[in-house]
C-alpha cells in the first residue's frame, strides 16, 4: 500500500495532543523533534507549544519518510499511516535514533515485527483509553482499536508501561 496521497484517505486520522502526555517526561528539551508524518501539524504544533524544536514533514508536502531524512534531529514521533506500519519501523531502527509511533496493538501480531522488537528493543507505553482522533472529514471520533506508543532508544526505563491520558 502506499501512504495517503490527499486528504480523505483512509489512513488520514489526525492525532489529537493530549496524545503526547505520555511521551512528555522521556522527551529532552534540547532535542529536535522530527514529526515526519504530520499531516495537518497537531503534534507538530503542540510540541512547539511545549518549547521543543520540531522538524515537521509529510509525504502531502513532498518529503516520505520512507526515502527523506533531515541533516540534523534527535527523535522521531509520529503517527505513522497504519498501512505503513512495517515499513515505517523497519526505517526507523535502520535510521537509528530514539523513535516513538502511535501504532494499533495488533502491530505485535506479526512474526516478522516480533523479531524486530526481540532482536532491536521496543518499549511499549500502553494508553488507559482509545484515542479520538481527527477522521477525515474533520470531526473527532472515538477509535475503534486501541493504541500505544511504540518506542526505541527512548529510555523509557520499562519494556511495557501502563498510563491514564
Amino acid at each position: 500500500m502506499k501512504p495517503p496521497l490527499k486528504k480523505g484517505s483512509p489512513d488520514d486520522f489526525q492525532t489529537p495532543p493530549e496524545a503526547l502526555m505520555p511521551l512528555l517526561p522521556f522527551l529532552k528539551k534540547d532535542w529536535t523533534i522530527w514529526e515526519c508524518a504530520s499531516g495537518k501539524g497537531n503534534l507538530s504544533t503542540y510540541l512547539k507549544k511545549e518549547g521543543f524544536k520540531v522538524i515537521s514533514t509529510d509525504i502531502l508536502t513532498g518529503k516520505d519518510f520512507l526515502n527523506y531524512e533531515p541533516k540534523e534531529y534527535d527523535c522521531i514521533i509520529t503517527n505513522p499511516p497504519y498501512a505503513l506500519k512495517q515499513e515505517f519501523l523497519e526505517r526507523a531502527y535502520c535510521l537509528g535514533k530514539p523513535f516513538a509511533f502511535l501504532l494499533p496493538l495488533t502491530t505485535f501480531e506479526t512474526a516478522k515485527r516480533q523479531q524486530y522488537f526481540k532482536h532491536c528493543g521496543l518499549e511499549v507505553i500502553f494508553l488507559d483509553k482509545r484515542i479520538n482522533f481527527e477522521t477525515p472529514d474533520g470531526s473527532g471520533d472515538g477509535s475503534w482499536f486501541a493504541t500505544a506508543w511504540f518506542t526505541n532508544w527512548m529510555k523509557i526505563g520499562k519494556q511495557m508501561s501502563f498510563t491514564s491520558l
